[in-house]
């Protein structure tokens, strides 16, 4: 029974890929011995600690990644705050420019009223001479 380490690439996490060095037998040797038995032991051990270090390092990579794009997405929302504030002040202008000009208008209808029609009201003599006539 052989445990094969990684002829092939595999995926890790995120989807990076890495490949072992070496394929590891776990099956016993023909020979036997407990020379080439702790050979092969320390073997795998050192392999499976690569791998490790490996996926630690995918794991820190995938970490960093996500952390700068949460700063950078932070950052953006940041300004789009501020320009949503801006936004909201120019409305704010604009707005009360409006109802002075609003205010203003009023005020001078109410001014042409009064002394245009108000009048022609009250002396019959202040109407165009058209209008006296009957034309």
């Amino acid at each position: 029974m052989g445990f094969n380490m990684g002829s092939q690439p595999s995926r890790g996490v995120a989807g990076a890929q890495y490949e072992s060095e070496s394929v590891i037998q776990f099956a016993p040797t023909a020979k036997g011995t407990a020379s080439n038995k702790a050979d092969e032991l320390d073997s795998a051990g050192r392999s499976i600690l690569g791998l490790l270090h490996k996926a630690a390092g995918v794991a820190e990579a995938n970490s960093q990644h996500a952390l700068d794009l949460a700063q950078k997405l932070s950052a953006e929302l940041r300004a789009a705050e501020d320009r949503i504030v801006q936004l909201e002040s120019d409305v704010r202008y604009y707005q009360e420019r409006t109802d002075r000009a609003e205010q203003w208008l009023h005020k001078i209808f109410t001014e042409i009223e009064e002394r245009f029609f108000r009048q022609q009201q009250q002396d019959p003599r202040a109407r165009p001479s058209s209008q006296r006539n009957g034309r």
